[in-house]
């Protein structure tokens, strides 16, 4: 299965562990954007831009760990127009407090996976066995 995790820059931790436990079980991760700097020129966010893009339109299951900032959001907007699958993490309920959260949050295509990053990359891998989606290596 092939999967990209959208955050912000402050969550590059967390992007790791999920990125590294998901490969470690077999999986395909599409790009690494936190292997970037922070681009200093339009240049290179717009070539950073398409290589996200293409991540996402290349993976099976798209991962957003919140907190995330606005090209995240992007990122899952990408991901919903294309129909994909969407594993929408928080580790407490925060996502869900009427004042803060987005309608996109509560749609269809978007799981949400609340409490521990080892709980995030145990549901990725029962979606993966209970939807037989192959594994791509």
């Amino acid at each position: 299965m092939k999967f990209y995790v959208a955050s912000g820059f402050q969550n590059k931790e967390a992007v790791h562990f999920v990125s590294e436990n998901l490969i470690e079980a077999g999986h395909i991760h599409t790009y690494d954007w936190t292997k970037n700097e922070r681009a200093s020129t339009l240049e290179e966010l717009k070539a950073i831009g398409e290589e996200e893009k293409n991540a996402i339109l290349a993976s099976d299951v798209v991962i957003v760990l919140l907190p995330a900032g606005k090209g995240s959001h992007i990122e899952l907007g990408i991901a919903l127009g294309r129909g994909k699958k969407i594993f929408l993490y928080s580790a407490d309920e925060k996502v869900n407090d009427f004042d803060t959260t987005t309608t996109f949050y509560h749609l269809q295509e978007v799981e949400q996976v609340i409490g521990t990053l080892d709980e995030l990359v145990d549901r990725i891998c029962c979606f993966e066995k209970d939807n037989n989606v192959v594994k791509t290596n």
